[in-house]
């Protein structure tokens, strides 16, 4: 076993894993209820979950130093299913998720993180950031001058501090500062108490209890799937920003796998479905979490909080914490974004805004980024179009050459068919010359057949020359025109 290695993974610094974890696990609180409130539960669901997820991400999981809890996201479409079937089939639905998020790692999906552009990861940034420091507004508007003056010292500390020693991390200061600070006061601020009643007592295992039907599957399943899509979505965006932060890689499929086994544990011990926390995870890096511990001791910690130090943790006020999200959301923000809008191409810019705009609208992050993914999509071949052409000579013999350079693919395969022209009279053959062209799909296949067997129609006969391993594989699977009986008609033109 390479000690080296494995240290380097868990804890490349015991006391700043150790620090940052508990900076992540007061922050979780509040969400986690607030989250539990979203979804129409008990509060302990959303702590139990962040406690399982967190844990076992820590263990399982691809990314270290990535925290994964309950989250908003999953949060928003548990509601209607808790309203209509009740708690019970919620834990159903969160295993069911963990099993789907197996199979997703099995399938190798986390490769396809590859097809995600950097607009669209920007695009994705950016939108989160703007959402946490939106849901910070109801804890600051109309909450009185006291709640501005604390959320204003506790920034000045986060950002101040460190200028002075990085022994501590800052936010963990702001929070035992403000706290004791209010305490001594007695101000009369919203705490953490006000969210929602902490659990005294630890999770336990517990089969959910649902009919074990064909019914409830078809019940669960569509919530499921959707789970599986937003929590995998989330889970491999978060970890390529922290690869970034960090300059660090991560195993996407095992963070699949990892994502799957949280969430079963989850459902077993009381516990909503969750996935990874792009705040917290900021938070738990800006703070020198670097190893897996952080993410371990972060859940850890959570439930020693709420369970043993609950009367002490109901006491830290909401602008405490406040003021570590709003830090959060401005490290988040990808401010040379904004600078580099009229430098990168104007296609690159628009995708990420929409992004952003799609996701700031909707709230929902899988939306957003499918957006994205489908304009960078047609942007690409779009400009791949561009490169595309079609030449022509004829010679002596009456022969006339078509040579072909670039992609022939669904964007240019209407290009490929219009550059020829079968009414041209007196011509006793045609050669289509590929060598420097490529087939990619079955449309440009099929414009080959539509274009062989329409000079045929006119009695021309045609000579294909020039294809390069990979397109003679494709021409020789798919295309028609060399089939028996083949005509302009079998093929719908």
């Amino acid at each position: 076993m390479n000690w080296s290695a494995l240290r380097a993974e868990w804890a490349p610094n015991v006391t700043r894993d150790l620090l940052a974890g508990t900076v992540v696990a007061l922050a979780l609180i509040p969400e986690s209820i607030a989250f539990s409130i979203i979804a129409g539960v008990d509060p302990k669901v959303g702590l139990y979950a962040s406690f399982c997820i967190a844990v076992v991400t820590a263990i399982a999981g691809g990314r270290p130093a990535m925290i994964s809890a309950a989250t908003g996201a999953m949060a928003l479409v548990m509601v209607t299913l808790v309203r209509d079937h009740g708690v019970g089939f919620l834990f159903a639905a969160t295993i069911l998720t963990g099993l789907l998020q197996l199979v997703a790692s099995a399938l190798r999906l986390g490769d396809l993180m590859r097809f995600v552009s950097r607009s669209v990861v920007t695009g994705f940034v950016n939108a989160l950031a703007i959402l946490i420091f939106m849901a910070q507004l109801p804890e600051l508007i109309g909450q009185g001058w006291q709640v501005y003056a604390m959320v204003g010292v506790g920034l000045g500390i986060i950002y101040l501090l460190p200028r002075l020693t990085k022994a501590v991390p800052s936010p963990l200061v702001t929070i035992v500062v403000l706290t004791a600070f209010s305490m001594a006061v007695g101000l009369d601020l919203r705490t953490v108490g006000d969210m929602g009643e902490l659990p005294n007592e630890l999770p336990f295992f517990a089969i959910p209890q649902v009919p074990f039907t064909l019914e409830t599957l078809l019940i669960i399943l569509p919530y499921a799937l959707t789970l599986t899509m937003v929590g995998l979505l989330e889970s491999l965006m978060t970890a390529a920003i922290i690869d970034e932060m960090t300059d660090t890689t991560s195993n996407k499929n095992r963070e699949c796998a990892g994502q799957g086994l949280a969430n079963i544990t989850s459902g077993l011990f009381g516990g909503m479905a969750g996935c990874a926390m792009i705040g917290q995870s900021v938070i738990n890096v800006s703070s020198g979490g670097r190893g897996r511990l952080s993410c371990l001791w972060a859940g850890v910690f959570l439930l020693f909080l709420i369970v043993v130090l609950g009367p002490w943790v109901k006491q830290i006020p909401m602008a405490a914490l406040v003021a570590v999200m709003v830090m959060v959301s401005i490290n988040t923000f990808q401010w040379q974004s904004i600078r580099t809008l009229v430098v990168h191409p104007k296609s690159s810019s628009f995708v990420m805004l929409a992004t952003v705009a799609v996701v700031v609208a909707t709230h929902d992050l899988a939306k957003g980024v499918l957006v994205g993914v489908i304009l960078s999509g047609l942007f690409f071949a779009q400009k791949v179009s561009r490169f595309f052409g079609v030449e022509s000579d004829l010679n002596d013999a009456a022969i006339r050459t078509y040579r072909v350079t670039g992609q022939l693919f669904f964007a240019t395969a209407e290009a490929f068919h219009s550059a020829f022209d079968f009414r041209e009279t007196g011509l006793r053959g045609v050669v289509i010359d590929v060598r420097a062209a490529h087939f990619w799909d079955i449309t440009g296949i099929n414009a080959l057949d539509r274009v062989v067997l329409k000079f045929r129609h006119h009695d021309v006969p045609v000579d294909l020359i020039g294809l390069n391993e990979a397109s003679q594989t494709m021409v020789d699977k798919l295309a028609l025109h060399d089939k028996p009986g083949a005509t302009a008609s079998a093929i719908g033109h």
